[in-house]
């Protein structure tokens, strides 16, 4: 299933939703009340799963192409976990950015966490913070939604606890990173935290391992790889953290990011100004989002 959170009209509270025959089908018209999709995914049961499956009879639906979506969690619970030069390849790049860094030399997977108050939504603008920040990044990532919470979880249980898949844009002030020395200030700014089109369900992807990913500018490819490049997969993600904390209904993992981020370009294709930026994952869709002030 494709769940959504949408705006509805003049209502100042989203809604939550799911896509079928191209209508959002909002789930209050099944009589499941859910204040957002953090508490969907906490509290949906496996029977509501079901009924929310069976094509609807007499719901006429909203119209998914004149339907305002916003990002499928606004606000996150918690900061978003991110894994660290994920992909041998961005690795590499990354070195050769950064030779003091020491996390493109870890055999350990290397997390990070990104302060995120609000995520933008599909089509929404990312700032430019002109002035501040001259080198703006993006990161095409696959992101892990759980949907239970996981403490202690082996490698070949893990994906019983994923609830769904998005995709995620980790937008980065570079020349901030570089001078703090680490990633947290440099991508926690405001507005630098896309998410979306939707969470797919975890039944509809059967290999999270295996997925098409890439990342356009302009309709320029920047970025184009596979999960299966993946160094530390999403069941090894899973398993490390939870050995050691509780991994919460509702957490966000993104999991890396490719070669062809903008600094690695000679010279540098930095965000600006204007400029679309299209990350799409296979199975999972499109996400667009435009660079604004």
């Amino acid at each position: 299933m494709r769940f959504y959170t949408v705006k509805v009209g003049t209502e100042e509270k989203p809604a939550v939703g799911y896509a079928g025959h191209k209508r959002i089908y909002l789930t209050e018209d099944w009589g499941f009340s859910f204040e957002d999709m953090n508490d969907l995914i906490r509290r949906i049961s496996k029977e509501q799963m079901d009924a929310l499956r069976r094509p609807p009879a007499d719901v006429p639906g909203l119209d998914i192409d004149r339907t305002e979506w916003l990002a499928p969690i606004p606000r996150p619970l918690q900061d978003v976990i991110y894994l660290g030069v994920n992909y041998a390849d961005h690795a590499r790049e990354s070195r050769d950015f950064d030779h003091q860094s020491t996390a493109v030399e870890s055999t350990y997977p290397v997390f990070f966490s990104k302060r995120v108050s609000e995520t933008v939504a599909p089509f929404g603008s990312v700032p430019l913070y002109s002035g501040l920040v001259d080198s703006l990044d993006y990161e095409v990532e696959l992101c892990v939604v759980i949907g239970s919470d996981a403490k202690n979880v082996p490698m070949d249980r893990a994906l019983d606890y994923v609830f769904g898949y998005t995709i995620l844009n980790d937008i980065s002030a570079r020349n901030i990173q570089m001078r703090h020395n680490q990633w947290y200030f440099g991508k926690s700014f405001d507005g630098f935290t896309p998410l979306g089109p939707c969470i797919v369900s975890a039944d509809e992807i059967e290999d999270p391992g295996q997925l098409d990913l890439e990342c356009r500018v302009n309709g320029e490819l920047r970025q184009r790889s596979n999960t299966r490049m993946l160094i530390t997969t999403i069941p090894q993600i899973i398993e490390e953290l939870s050995a050691g904390m509780t991994l919460k209904a509702g957490t966000l993992i993104a999991t890396g990011t490719p070669a062809g981020v903008a600094f690695s370009y000679d010279p540098p294709k930095y965000l600006r100004k204007g400029d679309a930026i299209e990350c799409r994952i296979e199975r999972i869709g499109a996400l667009i989002n435009r660079v604004g002030e």
